[in-house]
């Protein structure tokens, strides 16, 4: 019934396509008028557009234009003039919104459209991709376009100094990946200086897979830190003794949830293993977490599924993609009790100096867009979350790809002898197909069996992702074989018959071209040496000569019904299927998909089972005979929406605790950043005294009368801080009247006075009093921050204890993580209030010189724990006025030992 009302009357995502149709009928009416531009008439569009809109007009009022131009501009400059549907795309990305467009549809093109229009308000636009490769061919590539047309293009990627980012943030589009723009965000909120910034704000983000980073990656914390102190010789002990457990003796495992947990038995047998009464005691917490690695690392995670040994590491795999996630690392103790179990070096546990997670991260744009090929399935959570509606846009040409239904079987065994035969039929043909699996290890044991039938084939996964571009690129020729896991090689198009530009760039390879020298031949940039030109010709004539003979192949592999896909396995999200089943039938061309399954699949076995089973067992299939059927497609995709929910409901709870520190975190990072662009905090420094002194107060002189005074422990306090030594002797008679207010205010005269003799000393000696305020302060917040961050950790892993008395474990989280972020607040006063207060300033015949450091002589910034010694500074070495000074007080070398050096030159 409702599928019927739904075809009479359209659905939502038709209407919304409706009303964009006639603003695409706008830029359309102006291709004539554009056209007849001169290159100079079009690219002078930018300046006017610029002034239009200093004029008062906005984005929306100019984009029909804005559009027609850039549009124009990618026909002149790359020879694509974007289509219809491209132009539609463009729409749904300048008004904040996620456009799904399938494979091969040109999301890169499209780009182009709005990026240029929100390019020129001057506030910045990010262009955001899943890794370096497509940053910097889209940088390059696109760039082409928006610098015909008068714009500046910058690129983020790993290797960039600081001057380099600086410099590429300042351009009006900035082309990097989620990474580098998150940790530049984290390293931004630790600097000292305003010169040493290198983001300029969050306006506008358009997102390429924004379904892989939003959803796929929305958990994985950034983590920005420094090397712990703790020794790694429990890890090993530990898994020494985990590794002699046995299941559902000593362990339980919650397969669906990916839990597991010790039971009576196993918990005694750990506990005598180390010689306490209880591992639940408090002081064997540590021991505890330890416990709750080794059980995860030796029977929960996989090696070649979860994670990967290569030289003497274990490197993370992409669960969604299968490339390896090189430089990141499980957190709290996971990452080393997995290399306790593999046997390699063990690395120290590393302290978080900051972090931050995507989803926090991209809710900071002001506008955000995002285009993938799926993101339908996930519109709920994108709705949620960030506020994205998702706009379906039709496809240039009709698809026309035939989706089979499921093929399954009773036991793994059965399932890839048919996926064998399934290959070898269809290769047979000469029919390229490409082979989508879940984890290295299937990929693996697939291309055994493939070559013990003498089947010629690619392998694409975690340990061979190094040329992971061209393989995809090639998996649509004749004849073609490729076995890749998930879906490793988004980003390239998969062309019937082949890809020239692969074939030409293995040519050169063959021809004994450096593989730099490749890059750049086929790069797009202007600015290249001889050398490059000379390979680029080269490439070139390459290129013509195989784009004859792929187009010849392309013609007979449409003959044979274009590529195949094959998916030996349903993933657990319908998207990561649509994403495997979109890399056949581009553009309109033919193409076939089929899932295999077999009831032993992990989803299956854990969600799908108990409905299916029953309908095999009734039909009494042997396991090499296959079930096919609609309805069981159905069931399969129910059991998913089913996982689906459960884990939008978790990220959404998980969200439910990092919201609570993301507050906290914008109010420290907003402080923080007011204070580094040169807010005056004099005053501020005496308020914090003020208040500390009014807390100490309450603490030791509680009472109105001045009985129970505890003027020792005030004095101890006090004078170690803020006031003159003996002050509180001087005011003897106003303790004796119990007169706490005016004893309050006699203090707080005091600090001031106090303060301002501070401020005459350094004066008298040269000194910028503000800007050691500024660098005081600024250390005293990243300390007790980098503190702050270990225990609200800690809270969090405790906190759902809560919830067996009857509490909300998120409530009692949030109202505990407020108590701490007062406390977080004091602490940083009187670290602040110390330090300047007891600012040691010493003079010796050569200069005068002030130290930043409180009077114990600790350092003020974080580090391994020693007091930083003086550097002794060689004749020869040029020390810049506004670097660092080389003695190690923290402020620049002009406003210290500098000043005294250029006032006697």
């Amino acid at each position: 019934m409702f599928d019927w009302v739904k075809k009479l009357l359209g659905s939502s995502n038709d209407a919304e396509v409706k009303k964009l149709q006639k603003t695409v009928n706008a830029v359309e009416a102006l291709e004539d008028e554009y056209k007849a531009l001169t290159d100079e008439q079009l690219r002078a569009k930018t300046d006017e557009f610029r002034t239009r809109l200093q004029n008062g007009e906005t984005e929306d009022d100019i984009l029909p234009e804005a559009f027609a131009a850039i549009r124009e501009a990618d026909a002149r400059v790359l020879g694509m003039r974007p289509y219809r549907v491209q132009v539609m795309g463009g729409l749904v990305l300048h008004q904040g919104r996620i456009a799904e467009m399938k494979t091969g549809e040109g999301k890169t093109l499209v780009s182009t459209l709005p990026a240029y229009l929100n390019a020129l308000s001057g506030k910045g636009v990010h262009v955001v991709t899943v890794n370096d490769y497509l940053a910097r061919r889209d940088s390059e590539w696109m760039g082409k376009v928006h610098r015909f047309m008068g714009l500046s293009v910058g690129l983020i990627v790993h290797d960039l100094d600081s001057a380099e980012r600086r410099a590429a943030y300042a351009c009006d589009i900035t082309y990097g990946t989620n990474n580098e723009l998150g940790f530049d965000y984290l390293r931004d909120n630790m600097v000292i200086r305003q010169s040493e910034l290198v983001q300029r704000g969050h306006n506008f983000a358009i997102v390429d897979e924004v379904d892989s980073i939003l959803i796929d990656e929305a958990r994985t914390p950034l983590i920005i830190s420094g090397a712990g102190d703790k020794s790694t010789d429990l890890y090993a002990k530990v898994d020494a003794v985990v590794r002699t457990l046995k299941r559902d003796v000593h362990f339980e495992i919650e397969e669906k949830k990916k839990a597991i947990s010790l039971t009576d038995e196993g918990a005694q047998r750990v506990e005598a293993a180390f010689g306490i009464t209880n591992i639940n005691d408090a002081e064997n917490a540590e021991l505890n977490h330890h416990v709750s690695c080794a059980l995860r690392a030796n029977f929960l995670m996989k090696r070649d599924v979860d994670y990967v040994v290569k030289d003497d590491q274990v490197i993370i795999v992409d669960e969604f993609t299968g490339r390896l996630m090189i430089g990141r690392r499980y957190s709290e103790g996971l990452h080393q009790a997995i290399e306790a179990k593999e046997h390699v070096t063990i690395e120290r546990e590393s302290r978080t100096l900051a972090t931050i997670t995507f989803q926090n991260y991209f809710r900071m744009y002001h506008k955000l867009s995002g285009m993938t090929g799926t993101a339908k399935t996930e519109e709920d959570e994108f709705q949620n979350i960030y506020s994205l509606d998702v706009v379906q846009i039709p496809t240039n040409k009709p698809n026309i790809r035939k989706d089979l239904d499921d093929m399954v079987y009773k036991t793994k065994k059965a399932k890839f002898n048919a996926v064998v035969d399934a290959i070898a039929q269809v290769h047979a043909n000469g029919q390229p197909v490409l082979v989508g699996t879940v984890t290295v290890e299937t990929s693996e044991m697939l291309s055994a069996m493939l070559q013990r039938r003498g089947i010629q084939h690619e392998v694409l996964n975690a340990k061979n992702h190094a040329k992971e571009a061209e393989i995809v690129a090639q998996a649509g020729h004749w004849g073609a074989v490729t076995i890749a896991t998930n879906m490793a090689g988004r980003g390239t198009d998969i062309l019937l018959g082949g890809n020239p530009e692969f074939l030409a760039r293995r040519a050169m390879r063959q021809d004994g071209y450096d593989e730099e020298i490749i890059e750049a031949a086929t790069g797009h940039a202007e600015d290249v040496s001889d050398e490059i030109l000379a390979a680029r010709e080269k490439y070139q004539s390459l290129y013509k000569d195989f784009k004859r003979t792929t187009d010849e192949a392309h013609d007979r592999v449409l003959q044979t019904g274009g590529l195949h896909i094959i998916g030996t396995e349903r993933h657990e999200s319908r998207r990561i299927d649509n994403q495997l089943r979109g890399r056949a039938g581009r553009q309109g061309d033919p193409g076939s998909t089929q899932f295999f399954i077999s009831l032993e699949d992990d989803l299956m076995r854990l969600f799908g089972g108990d409905r299916i089973m029953p309908m095999v067992e009734r039909l009494g299939l042997k396991d090499d005979e296959p079930l096919q059927a609609g309805m069981l497609t159905k069931q399969i995709e129910s059991a998913q929406k089913r996982i689906e929910g459960r884990n939008f409901e978790i990220r959404k709870h998980v969200l439910e605790y990092d919201n609570v520190m993301n507050r906290q975190r914008e109010i420290i990072y907003g402080q923080r950043r007011r204070v580094l662009m040169g807010e005056n905090v004099r005053d501020n420094i005496i308020g914090m005294a003020y208040k500390l002194i009014d807390a100490a107060l309450s603490r030791h002189c509680a009472s109105d009368d001045g009985t129970d005074w505890d003027i020792p422990q005030l004095t101890n306090y006090l004078e170690n801080l803020c006031i003159h030594h003996g002050k509180i002797a001087e005011l003897e008679d106003v303790v004796r009247s119990g007169d706490r207010d005016a004893l309050a205010q006699a203090l707080k005269d005091d600090a001031k006075a106090f303060y301002e003799e501070r401020e005459t000393a350094l004066a008298e000696i040269g000194l910028d009093m503000r800007e050691v305020e500024r660098v005081v302060l600024l250390r005293a917040v990243d300390v007790r921050w980098m503190d702050h961050i270990d225990a609200m950790d800690r809270l969090r892993d405790g906190i759902g204890f809560r919830a067996y008395s009857g509490k909300n474990p998120v409530t009692e989280y949030q109202i505990e993580a407020g108590y701490m972020f007062d406390e977080l607040n004091h602490l940083i006063r009187e670290d602040t209030v110390r330090r300047m207060y007891q600012l040691r300033i010493e003079r010796t015949p050569e200069r005068v010189q002030a130290a930043v450091r409180p009077v114990d002589g600790k350092p003020i910034v974080p580090g391994n724990g020693q007091p930083r010694q003086p550097k002794r500074v060689k004749p020869s070495e040029r020390v810049g006025r506004n670097d660092p000074c080389p003695c190690g007080s923290g402020l620049k070398y002009k406003n210290c030992c500098g000043k005294d050096k250029e006032t006697r030159e």
